[in-house]
Formats: structure tokens, C-alpha cells, sequence
């Protein structure tokens, strides 16, 4: 818009009206206005309108001769802090990997006392021997393995949960 004006005053002074004398003259003012805030105040100067100085406020320096920036060397410290992580990780991995087998180990107890044949129904809190048959088939007694001779497979008891758990010693 400002280079139109000034073609029109070159080319043509004469016809020069008051109308484009004022807009010429708000563009360069206000020009002349963003050229002098900028001056005002150096670069390195906190300065705002509303607030004034405000270079107190800040957390950083603000000049040259502030106190350098220093960015903290932090690679010991994430180091041994990943380290520290990995091992509390691989903690509980591990425990998390021994409830697993353990709870295999249960899982496949039960199914091994559940699938064997019984003609009773078995007590909470009683212990019961597991047997093996001739055929590879399993049964579930109230006899002790000391009573008779049958292959042993070990002592069991049901739990108010209604698993079996193996018993060491009957």
C-alpha cells in the first residue's frame, strides 16, 4: 500500500490529495513507532510494558556478565540409577517367575488328584495317598502306604479352597 502511494506521488505530484498525505503519513508513523520501542531497550534488557524491570523475577542471568549457564554432566547418575532399576526389575522378575512355576507345579498336583479314580468323597483337612496302578492309572486312598503294597506316589490333603496340597510326611 506504502509503495503505491509513493508511486503515485512520483508520477504524479500534482494530483497529490489529502486523503493519501494521511496514510502515507500513519504507515510511516507507526513504522517510525515499532523502529523507536525496539530502541529503547537493548536485547540483553528484561523489560515489559506492563511489568517494567522484571530481571530480578527470572531464574537465569540475563547478561553477559551473569553467571554462566552450566548444564550438569548427568550420564554417572542416569547410569547408576538404570542399573539400580534393571536389578529391581529383574528382582522381580525372577520372584514373579518362581510364583509361575510354582503355581504350574499346583495346577498340574491338582489335575493329577482330580483325574486319579476315587469311590469316596474326600474330607477337607484329611489326607489321602495317591496309588498307582499297574495300567499307569492313578487312585486315591484312605490306606496308608505302609498297610499294603501298591506303588506310592506321594500323600495329599484338600484344602477349605478345595485344593490339594502334597503332605511330607503322613
Amino acid at each position: 500500500m506504502c509503495l503505491i502511494i509513493f508511486n503515485k506521488l512520483r508520477s504524479n505530484y500534482n494530483h497529490f490529495t489529502l486523503k493519501e498525505t494521511t496514510i502515507s503519513n500513519f504507515v510511516l508513523s507507526t513504522d517510525q513507532n515499532r523502529m523507536e520501542e525496539n530502541k529503547e531497550k537493548p536485547d540483553l534488557v528484561v523489560w515489559n510494558k506492563e511489568r517494567g524491570y522484571y530481571q530480578n523475577e527470572l531464574s537465569y542471568g540475563t547478561n553477559v556478565g551473569a553467571p554462566a549457564i552450566n548444564i550438569e554432566n548427568v550420564s554417572g547418575w542416569k547410569q547408576s540409577n538404570a542399573e539400580l532399576a534393571n536389578k529391581n526389575f529383574k528382582t522381580k522378575f525372577d520372584e514373579l517367575r518362581e510364583e509361575y512355576e510354582r503355581l504350574v507345579n499346583e495346577v498340574r498336583l491338582n489335575e493329577l488328584v482330580y483325574s486319579a479314580r476315587y469311590n469316596f468323597t474326600p474330607v477337607m483337612g484329611q489326607v489321602y495317598h495317591l496309588y498307582s496302578k499297574s495300567d499307569d492309572s492313578f487312585f486315591l486312598s484312605m490306606i496308608s502306604p505302609d498297610s499294603w503294597n501298591q506303588k506310592y506316589m506321594g500323600s495329599f490333603k484338600l484344602d477349605a479352597s478345595h485344593k490339594w496340597s502334597k503332605v511330607e510326611s503322613y
